[in-house]
């Protein structure tokens, strides 16, 4: 009897213990169903809801948002923390942009878009942020990774912890480039703190973001962001797809000296994401807009110094160091296909120099254009040898713009000059002395 009754005890703990065990799950299922919940969200359709936001640049207010809080792949969208990580390694002096940095087999294997780097080569930074910046290119992505933190696993969790530092607190990232992983998640809030801080952090970093095309290894690169021909003002960020997110696009663009960031996540397709940002950001901008006669477009606000009217198209210096894509950059320049080459009568007479110049602003009354001419030449190291010109109105209708530009330099010079207004905060474009007419003092 004795061992009958232990072996009752025994049967009454193990069955005490399984009432406990079950009240345990019982009581944690309420959270995990929460939290399946919430993964299923963001893992289990095939395309993601839509989601977007729009932002100031200067003072990170929100200008319009919908589901701006929902998770959501990044895609490709991640290589902008990629860049965020190697433009800091850049500002340290932990590379330089000529650096060559190792193809691991691992870089080389990932899946397309890529450049086709091969095992064993080397590539340069600069090519790397030329190649994520236009191709989007995933073993670029990686290579970064590798050098920079050991080992893409590694590089991924600084990438987490950079987004942390950055007040992206829904954003958790996998890899280096942005291909699918179910655990790597965002918001369009926190891509927009991205875009913002990539802006603010690194302002003679940011026009690589306007880059339109490259040559690489003899192939001439184009850029996935095919907004920045078709809206004025516009002057990057980044584009990202994957299935299970559909079409991302991080957008930033200026106009009437104010800049807006925008991002639209979970597009049908690229050509219905690029039509929402765009009204979106005309919308942001029809908001925000303090005087819509005096400049097309504009970056931040210049020094008193400078005329208040000064303001600029894009800022793709480093995009347009090929002479040969003249009409590359007109494009890019003008808010008609082909910039007029006639300009508006300075000191002497017109000449065709066959140097390069830089244009710094859009207006919509010469006097406005003619003043920020002159302002940016002011905020030149060196005025010797440099004319200020203005080009008339295209002939057709939609172009009704005044361009401010500066004339004389070489090539190199020219990107020089570039940079030193970017520096301040001032976009700045090329123009190829294909196109351009200076007037002589």
């Amino acid at each position: 009897m004795g061992v009958v009754r232990g072996l009752g005890g025994l049967r009454d703990a193990r069955a005490y213990a399984v009432v406990a065990l079950l009240a345990f799950i019982m009581a944690a299922w309420p959270m995990a169903s929460a939290d399946a919940s919430r993964k299923t969200h963001v893992h289990a359709s095939g395309r993601q809801a839509y989601t977007s936001i729009v932002i100031d640049a200067e003072t990170g207010t929100v200008i319009s948002e919908s589901n701006a809080d929902s998770p959501h792949f990044p895609a490709s969208l991640t290589k902008m923390m990629t860049l965020y990580l190697i433009f800091e390694a850049l500002d340290k002096g932990r590379i330089h942009l000529d650096t060559q940095l190792p193809v691991s087999e691992h870089a080389a294997s990932q899946s397309p878009t890529k450049l086709d780097l091969s095992p064993g080569e080397t590539i340069s930074v600069r090519d790397v942020i030329l190649g994520l910046v236009t191709r989007s290119a995933n073993d670029a992505a990686v290579v970064a990774g590798e050098w920079l933190a050991g080992s893409e696993e590694i590089f991924a969790q600084r990438m987490t912890a950079k987004a942390r530092a950055l007040g992206m607190t829904h954003t958790v990232f996998q890899n280096a480039s942005g291909l699918p992983d179910p655990d790597q998640v965002t918001t369009a809030r926190d891509l927009a703190k991205l875009a913002r801080a990539l802006y603010h952090d690194f302002p003679d970093m940011y026009p690589y973001f306007a880059t339109r095309e490259f040559v690489f290894r003899g192939e001439v690169i184009t850029t996935h962001n095919h907004l920045m021909d078709q809206f004025d003002g516009m002057d990057g960020i980044k584009t990202g797809y994957i299935r299970a997110s559909g079409f991302n696009l991080a957008a930033s663009a200026v106009r009437n000296n104010h800049r807006l960031i925008g991002v639209v996540m979970g597009g049908e397709s690229a050509h219905a994401r690029d039509l929402r940002m765009a009204a979106l950001l005309n919308d942001g901008f029809s908001r925000t807009a303090p005087d819509t006669t005096t400049t097309l477009v504009a970056s931040a606000p210049p020094p008193p110094a400078a005329a208040q009217a000064f303001s600029s198209g894009d800022g793709a210096f480093e995009s347009q160091s090929f002479g040969a894509r003249a009409k590359r950059v007109l494009r890019h320049l003008s808010p008609i296909g082909t910039a007029e080459a006639s300009t508006t009568k300075a000191s002497r007479g017109e000449v065709e120099t066959g140097r390069w110049g830089i244009q710094v602003g859009a207006f919509a009354q010469q006097g406005a254009a003619e003043k920020a001419a002159h302002a940016a030449l002011a905020e030149l190291p060196s005025a010797k040898g440099h004319s200020v010109s203005v080009t008339k109105p295209g002939t057709v209708e939609k172009d009704r713009y005044y361009r401010a530009r500066i004339g004389g330099f070489s090539e190199k010079d020219a990107e020089h000059a570039c940079q030193a207004l970017h520096k301040k905060h001032h976009d700045c474009a090329l123009v190829a002395p294909s196109s351009l007419h200076v007037a002589q003092n």
